[in-house]
């Protein structure tokens, strides 16, 4: 036993340091290395496979709403930043640039993608003439480097993977109704796949994406109250059509602009999953990502070893055949109970136990990793049984995390009492806000606290500035964020 507890030791309890107990959890479950790059990090298999997972989900959603696949090069010339420039201004803190190549200086530097609003735009101007070529509707998986000067793995390193989605549209009101339908995909996702709840809103001028009209996000409470923003959809008007010239002749032959929107989600998300969920024990992974779904683990006397590990092999088989990821730890050098702190602090959502005595009673012990219910299933029913605790392990999850928004979601009408809560508790704060960058530049003064979105339904309206106490144009969700 006490090796058992020195193993779950290693990782820092979570009230005594919340990003020692990260960094130790996703060291410790193996689903990172840090790479010889300042800021970057090595995805290793388990890591990797929860984004293939995550990648699916949404790839599906894709591709059911219109949407096709194609990629883009990570070389882009810097002359097609100066064509926006608010765009520019935005991202050129983060560029980082190519400007020699084979032994040569090059005539223009290249960036390395930040975001692919300008390639998508000189492309789509050579491919849009006639309103009969739209919409056009395109994603791309891909890297993209933002030169960070604090990075936290996958929550934010100079090298991420993402998903980029670019429109066109023929008018304002389609591109609008695509922006928000976006977004909407993300929040099931990120809530039915990932079991995060968000809030759905609006970014505020001075949060919107750089070049963007109006930007809508959804936005994620952590376990130590700070936000992740965990998905972005922008609406980008014409102003990227004007800078690329993506024009076409409209149904009464006259040319105009297109109107443009772009999306995204990003590997930030798997950090997000981390620390919505994860423990003093480790990771807890929903079902519907995690690399194992199931661990299997023989136990027994070595007399009984084989009988037992044969009638696991059986039972992994069927498993396997159901679609179930199953894994199979049957190693007779290491001790059961070392096994279950492994794949607790794994966040395998599942543990099936399998002895000589479950064997002669045909029947075996499912665990789940959320509420640690133990559960004699018999074997004859054991896939059925194994959905059904996945599923309910999946639904708890989301259910814990919804519970611990709302007991951290305060509503606040000044900024001493935003000041005052963010000092000594966590979480997000709801405000009424009067649409100045100076209270909003004032709040992040004083409270360390950044707006993250206008709440489609918010709690309560709020009817005064939580700064000036003048007349408030939104009620607004204020919180410091990763």
């Amino acid at each position: 036993m006490s090796n058992d507890k020195q193993f779950v030791t290693e990782i820092t309890p979570q009230s005594e340091d919340f990003s020692r107990w990260y960094i130790d959890t996703i060291k410790k479950a193996d689903l990172m290395d840090y790479s010889p790059v300042r800021g970057c990090i090595v995805f290793k298999p388990d890591g990797y496979e929860i984004w293939e997972h995550i990648q699916e989900e949404m790839d599906r959603r894709f591709k059911e709403t219109g949407h096709r696949n194609a990629y883009f090069p990570m070389f882009i010339p810097e002359s097609f930043f100066q064509k926006e420039k608010e765009h520019v201004e935005g991202f050129n803190p983060e560029l980082p640039w190519v400007t020699e190549a084979g032994g040569e200086k090059l005539e223009e530097r290249l960036a390395i993608r930040p975001t692919s609003e300008t390639i998508f735009g000189h492309m789509y101007s050579k491919w849009i003439q006639s309103y009969r070529d739209l919409p056009v509707m395109i994603n791309q998986w891909a890297n993209v480097v933002r030169w960070e000067k604090r990075t936290m793995p996958f929550l934010r390193t100079s090298e991420f993977l993402w998903q980029e989605g670019h429109t066109a549209h023929e008018t304002e009101e389609e591109a609008r109704q695509e922006t928000m339908q976006m977004l909407e995909v993300y929040r099931e996702v990120v809530e039915n796949v990932l079991a995060i709840p968000v809030i759905k809103g609006q970014k505020t001028k001075s949060e919107k994406f750089a070049g963007a009209v109006d930007t809508f996000s959804i936005e994620a409470m952590m376990k130590d109250g700070r936000a992740v923003q965990a998905g972005t959809s922008h609406y980008m008007g014409t102003n990227f059509a004007k800078a690329f010239e993506i024009q076409y002749l409209n149904r009464e032959n006259t040319l105009e602009y297109a109107h443009t929107t772009s999306w995204g989600t990003s590997t930030r998300l798997i950090g997000a999953m981390i620390m919505v969920h994860g423990d003093d024990r480790g990771l807890a992974l929903p079902p519907k990502v995690a690399p194992t779904q199931v661990i299997m683990i023989p136990i027994g006397p070595p007399k009984t070893r084989d009988q037992v590990v044969g009638r696991a092999d059986e039972l992994y088989a069927e498993l396997k055949k159901a679609g179930i990821r199953v894994k199979m730890d049957d190693r007779s050098d290491v001790r059961p109970g070392w096994k279950f702190n492994e794949y607790e602090m794994r966040g395998v959502p599942v543990r099936l136990e399998i002895g000589p005595r479950d064997m002669e009673n045909g029947v075996c012990v499912l665990v789940s990793r959320i509420s640690g219910e133990k559960k004699v299933v018999q074997q004859a029913d054991l896939v059925e049984e194994i959905k059904a605790m996945l599923e309910q392990v999946q639904n708890e999850m989301f259910e814990r995390a919804q519970n611990f928004m709302k007991d951290n979601f305060y509503s606040v009408n000044t900024i001493d009492e935003m000041k005052e809560l963010m000092e000594e508790k966590r979480g997000f704060s709801l405000a009424g806000w009067c649409g100045s960058d100076a209270c909003e530049d004032k709040v992040k003064e004083v409270t360390g606290a950044t707006s993250r979105n206008i709440p489609f339904e918010p709690a309560e309206e709020k009817h005064t500035c939580l700064v000036c106490g003048q007349k408030a144009e939104h009620t607004v969700v204020f919180a410091r964020a990763y």
